[in-house]
């Protein structure tokens, strides 16, 4: 695989039916988590044991980027009051795509005097999520 742009690693947000990429980032990260359950014991001869798929699997999403109030920044920022789910892709160039649902639990906005007004974004994943390749 060759090297990819990061600006092709995109989140989108379903908007009325329609997978629509959330505009102004630049910068967008996904964590996927695998909790381990350590199952040591003193039988363990003082080495650790973990529980082989006993561990919760979770992503987490962060994005960043100037706000440009695009109807997908909208859509984001509406579904934060509410705090409902919404389903989410994230794009990984020659990768593929991972999909879920999410729910927002931060959102920022900031801004210097002199500079361009900025927002970022986590997202955390509730139920399962899916890899389709590219």
């Amino acid at each position: 695989m060759a090297a990819q742009l990061g600006k092709s690693l995109l989140l989108k947000i379903n908007v009325s039916g329609t997978m629509t990429t959330v505009g102004g980032m630049r910068s967008t990260s996904m964590t996927l988590n695998d909790e381990m359950v350590d199952i040591t014991n003193k039988d363990s001869g003082s080495q650790r044991n973990l529980l082989a798929a006993g561990g919760v699997h979770s992503m987490t999403i962060t994005a960043s980027g100037v706000f440009t109030d695009t109807s997908a920044e909208t859509h984001l920022r509406s579904k934060f009051a509410t705090s409902t789910f919404e389903s989410y892709n994230v794009i990984v160039p020659d990768l593929g795509t991972y999909a879920g649902t999410f729910q927002i639990t931060s959102l920022e906005y900031a801004g210097e005097y002199n500079g361009e007004a900025t927002y970022s974004v986590t997202l955390e994943s509730s139920g399962n999520v899916t890899f389709s390749a590219a």
